[in-house]
């Protein structure tokens, strides 16, 4: 189940640089660990839900290279979003 619109718009605007920002690579992860998290609380009530347990590891997956993105292009950025959304990061560059 996607995010709600008004949840969806309220992480895209805690998140944004600029006015009209929807993809920045900070946006995307924010909306992706909003998800993820969605599909962690599904998991734990529904065990035996494997097709929904992939698509939390495709999207693990997809947000660590985001990441990995923002870590080579942005270390300070990385640090700050990374600590602002409760992600575990590398100690160093």
């Amino acid at each position: 189940m996607p995010l709600p619109k008004e949840k969806k718009d309220q992480v895209i605007g805690d998140y944004r640089r600029a006015e009209g920002d929807t993809g920045s690579t900070e946006v995307q992860i924010a909306l992706l660990t909003n998800r993820i998290e969605q599909l962690t609380a599904h998991g734990q009530t529904h065990k035996k839900d494997v097709a929904s347990r992939r698509g939390l590891v495709k999207l693990v997956g997809q947000r660590r290279r985001l990441l990995n993105y923002l870590r080579d292009r942005n270390y300070e950025g990385y640090v700050a979003l990374a600590d602002r959304l409760g992600i575990r990061r590398k100690t160093s560059k």
